[in-house]
C-alpha cells in the first residue's frame, strides 16, 4: 500500500517542503529564544558556573591572605628597623653595657632571619597567585574559544532557516494532504527546536562562566602586580636593614675590641702598681685622702645650694647609666690591691668602674645641678677630672677621671637634664688605665650605683 503521499499526486508537495519548512518555524521561534537568552540572564546550571564562582570565593581568600601577610611582613620590618636604629644608636653612644648590646645585636640577627622567611613566604604567595592567574587566563581562552564555536554553529543553523525554497509558507501548508502531514512537519519542527534552545541555553552559560572568569583575571592581575610592587619595596627595604645589621655587628666587635685593649692596659698597669709596694702604699694614701677632702668640700657645696633653693630635698626618679661598656670593677670588696680597706674588706671599692673606648660620652645619670666641675685640688698630681650633680639635698653623682674638657653648657651651678653629655671618658688622675669611676653618695655615703638604676 503507498504511502499518503502518493495517494494525492495532484497536490503532491515540492520534495523540499520538509527541509525548508521546519526551519523558516525553527526561525521564528528561536529569534525570540536568542531574544530573551541575551537580554534576560537565565539561571545557570550548576556545572561549570558553579566551579567558576567557587574558585573565585577560593581566589578572594588567597589574595585577602596574600594582603594579610603582606602587612605582617612590613609590620615587622618597621620594628625590626626601629630596633636596629635605636642598637646603632646606643653602640655609637655607648649608653649600654657591651654585654646588653652584645645581647641585642644577636637577637636582631634572628629577628633579621624572622623577616627573611617570611619574605620567602610572601613571595612563595606571589607565586601561586602568579600560577592561578596563568590557569585562569588559560581557562577564560578556552572559554572563549567554546563560546565562539557555539555562537557560530547557532548562527548557522539560524541561517539555514533563511534559505528557504520559493514555495510559500501558506502555499506549502495548505497542499499538505492531510493535518498528519502538518503534525509531521511540527515533529521535525520540535526536534529542531529542542537541539537548539539546548545550544542557545549552552551559549548564555558559556557567557556567565566567561564573564566571571574575565572578572577573575583582571582581580588576580590586579593583586598580583600590587603585591610585586610591594614586595619588591619590601625586598629593597629588606637588604637596607641587612646592611644595617652589618653595620651595627661591625660597630659591635670594634668596641668590643677596643674595650677589651682598654682592659687589658687597664690590667697591666694595676699589676705594675702592686708589684711596687712603696708606689702602692703612696697612692691609697693619697686616694684616700684626696676624696674625703673633696667630699667635705662638696657637701658643703650641696648645703649651700640647698639654702639657696637651688636643689630640691627629694629626688623623685631613678638614675639611669652614664655610659655604657664593660665593668671592670664593681662596688664593694675587691681583691684589686690599690683600694683602701674598708670595714672587714681589705680592699673596697666605693664606685662603679666602667671601661669603654677613650672619648665616650658620659651623660648625667639624673637631673640636676652641677656642684663641681674640675680637677680635684686635693690630688696629689696627676689630678684627676671630676664632675658632680646634685639630684636633691641628700643624693649626689660623681664622675671622675674624665677628660678634662667640659661640654659648653657644664659649669658649676649649671642645670642638667638626665642623659645629657657632661664629659668624656678618659685617664685624668691616678688611673690605670681610660675608664670612669662613677660613683653615687647618699646621706653622706657611696652606695653601690646598681641600687639606683
Amino acid at each position: 500500500m503507498m504511502g499518503r503521499r502518493a495517494q494525492r499526486p495532484g497536490l503532491a508537495r515540492p520534495a523540499t517542503r520538509r527541509r525548508w519548512l521546519p526551519r523558516l518555524a525553527h526561525l521564528l521561534l528561536v529569534v525570540p529564544l536568542l531574544a530573551g537568552a541575551f537580554g534576560v540572564p537565565q539561571v545557570a546550571k550548576g556545572d561549570y558556573l558553579s566551579d567558576a564562582l567557587a574558585q573565585q570565593k577560593a581566589l578572594s581568600a588567597r589574595i585577602a591572605a596574600e594582603r594579610a601577610q603582606m602587612s605582617r611582613l612590613s609590620t615587622m620590618q618597621s620594628n625590626l628597623s626601629a630596633e636596629i636604629a635605636s642598637t646603632r644608636n646606643d653602640l655609637n653612644t655607648i649608653s649600654a653595657s657591651l654585654g646588653d648590646l652584645q645581647n641585642r645585636v644577636a637577637k636582631l640577627g634572628a629577628a633579621v632571619a624572622v623577616v627573611q622567611a617570611n619574605y620567602a613566604i610572601t613571595v612563595a604567595s606571589l607565586t601561586e597567585l602568579n600560577n592561578q592567574l596563568a590557569a585562569i587566563e588559560h581557562a577564560e581562552q578556552q572559554k572563549s574559544v567554546e563560546l565562539q564555536q557555539r555562537k557560530d554553529l547557532l548562527a548557522s543553523r539560524v541561517r539555514a532557516a533563511y534559505q528557504v525554497d520559493q514555495t510559500p509558507l501558506l502555499e506549502t501548508i495548505l497542499s499538505a494532504q492531510s493535518f498528519a502531514d502538518v503534525v509531521s512537519d511540527v515533529s521535525d519542527y520540535l526536534e529542531m527546536g529542542q537541539e537548539d534552545q539546548a545550544l542557545a541555553a549552552q551559549i548564555v552559560h558559556d557567557q556567565q562562566v566567561l564573564a566571571t572568569l574575565q572578572q577573575q583575571t583582571t582581580t588576580t592581575r590586579d593583586a598580583t602586580d600590587q603585591a610585586r610592587l610591594e614586595i619588591a619595596a619590601q625586598k629593597q627595604q629588606l637588604d637596607l636593614e641587612v646592611a644595617n645589621l652589618n653595620q651595627v655587628q661591625a660597630r659591635l666587635k670594634a668596641l668590643q675590641a677596643a674595650t677589651a685593649k682598654a682592659l687589658a692596659a687597664q690590667q697591666a698597669a694595676q699589676g705594675e702598681l702592686a708589684r711596687s709596694k712603696t708606689a702602692l702604699a703612696a697612692a691609697l694614701a693619697e686616694n684616700g685622702k684626696a676624696q674625703a677632702a673633696l667630699k667635705e668640700q662638696v657637701d658643703k657645696l650641696v648645703a649651700a645650694e640647698f639654702a639657696n633653693g637651688n636643689i630640691p630635698s627629694v629626688y623623685n626618679g631613678t638614675l639611669q647609666w652614664p655610659m655604657g661598656g664593660v665593668i671592670s670593677q664593681p662596688f664593694g670588696c675587691t681583691g684589686v690591691p690599690q683600694e683602701p680597706p674598708l670595714g672587714s674588706c681589705a680592699h673596697f671599692h666605693q664606685a662603679i668602674d666602667i671601661v669603654a673606648p677613650y672619648g665616650t660620652p658620659v651623660r648625667a645619670a639624673g637631673a640636676g645641678t652641677v656642684v663641681f666641675v674640675g680637677y680635684n685640688p686635693y690630688d696629689a698630681p696627676p689630678q684627676a677630672w671630676i664632675i658632680i650633680i646634685a639630684h636633691s639635698q641628700n643624693l649626689q653623682t660623681w664622675y671622675a677621671h674624665m677628660q678634662p674638657d667640659a661640654p659648653s653648657g657644664i659649669y658649676r651651678g649649671a642645670v642638667v637634664s638626665a642623659g645629657q653629655v657632661i664629659g668624656y671618658e678618659g685617664s685624668t688622675g691616678h688611673s690605670t688605665g681610660a675608664h670612669l669611676d662613677w660613683r653615687v653618695e647618699l646621706n653622706g655615703s657611696f652606695m653601690d650605683p646598681r641600687l639606683f638604676v
